[in-house]
């Protein structure tokens, strides 16, 4: 029988734990609570909390709603949120992840209190829920790039202060400040502040170690999450005989023909008990019984 490893340093970053736990605990309690979008970019995980009492809200929703409780999750939110819920007494139980908080509040201090203000760039994803919190500290101001081919955004005779998506790898972050320093006039000043979180960029390493060590690699993840696309595509690039699925019942059994050493892993967002359920779904198929 294949030997079949689950990745120890796979799953939840202490961010999601943190935010699960809060609303594990409140549903504990009381049966229900509003949650301000996915709480996990895993749809498994979500049914899961939903079936607890757990309810997805949108920002449009919350709008509508008075005198309730509601999570925020680990990505944290903009100002614009917290006025909402004062305006229309909502408790928020408040679930931001403590790396986000400290660079919510290091772009809101340069934002406010910088002199000349210089232009806040920040490397990441458009339109993700992180970097809409990120661009309310600055009241939509700051300007947003995936990646250099968008720092065209950008004026290079202006001062800029760049800042980092935290869930951005530290590769594409040294790119960016590169081509901002080979660009820039010099008579402006340039600043980068790296705010990456550790937790999930020392992943990257450690993944493709463990990849490049088995002969299949099955990546579980939310088809939403971002850090998902990130390591599954470090894992691919080590390991051609990657896959990746949401869970147990994308396993296509060809997969598991002539190999020997499985190896299942996973984003910061995947849960354990989901990465533990495609292990025994292999065990089952390399018997014959799946």
């Amino acid at each position: 029988m294949a030997d079949i490893e689950i990745d120890s340093k796979s799953g939840f970053c202490f961010g999601v734990v943190t935010a699960i736990r809060k609303a594990e605990e409140e549903l504990e309690k009381t049966g229900r609570l509003y949650c301000l979008g996915d709480i996990v970019h895993n749809s498994d995980e979500v049914e899961r909390l939903r079936n607890k009492g757990l309810i997805t809200i949108t920002h449009d929703e919350m709008r509508r709603l008075h005198n309730v409780k509601v999570l925020l999750r680990a990505h944290g939110e903009p100002p614009s949120t917290y006025e909402l819920a004062h305006e229309n007494n909502i408790e928020i139980i408040d679930a931001t992840c403590p790396v986000v908080l400290q660079l919510q509040r290091r772009i809101k201090e340069t934002f406010a209190t910088a002199t000349p203000r210089p232009q806040i760039v920040i490397y990441g994803k458009n339109g993700h829920a992180e970097v809409n919190g990120l661009v309310g500290q600055t009241n939509g101001e700051a300007i947003v790039v995936e990646d250099i081919s968008q720092l065209n955004k950008v004026d290079f005779a202006q001062d800029i202060a760049l800042y980092s998506q935290t869930t951005k790898s530290l590769h594409g972050f040294a790119e960016m400040i590169n081509e901002i320093s080979s660009r820039k006039s010099q008579e402006s000043t340039f600043k980068s502040y790296d705010t990456i979180c550790r937790q999930v960029a020392n992943r990257v390493e450690h993944i493709r170690q463990f990849a490049s060590s088995h002969q299949l690699v099955i990546f579980v993840s939310g088809k939403k999450s971002s850090n998902g696309k990130i390591l599954y595509n470090e894992c691919l690039e080590v390991n051609p005989n990657t896959y990746f699925i949401s869970n147990e019942n994308e396993i296509n059994p060809s997969w598991l023909v002539n190999i020997d050493s499985i190896g299942i892993c996973g984003a910061t967002s995947t849960p354990r008990w989901l990465m533990e359920n495609v292990k025994n779904k292999l065990q089952l198929l390399i018997a014959g019984n799946g």
